[in-house]
């Protein structure tokens, strides 16, 4: 893992969580830790490893993934065995 991917999965198990971050750079990790993504319609987007999947809607218009979405991606990385 990169050191920027590893930057971000320390912001996404940092509590308070922040709801100021980017969604591209969640779907960038959960690219980099191996995550297989699947487009759904509209803005649906499910992401896939060893069989586990989590869904996610992307935010739009605004880029920053609120605070339940980063939520949701902790509990996702947690499932996988991905922590700090």
């Amino acid at each position: 893992m990169k050191a920027k991917h590893r930057k971000i999965l320390t912001a996404i198990f940092t509590d308070p969580v922040n709801g100021n971050m980017e969604w591209s750079k969640i779907e960038s990790l959960l690219g980099a830790i191996g995550c297989r993504t699947i487009e759904g319609a509209g803005s649906s987007v499910t992401f896939e490893k060893n069989g586990i999947r989590a869904y996610f809607h992307r935010p739009h218009p605004a880029k920053a993934a609120l605070r339940y979405r980063i939520k949701a991606a902790r509990k996702y990385l947690i499932k996988l065995g991905e922590t700090l």
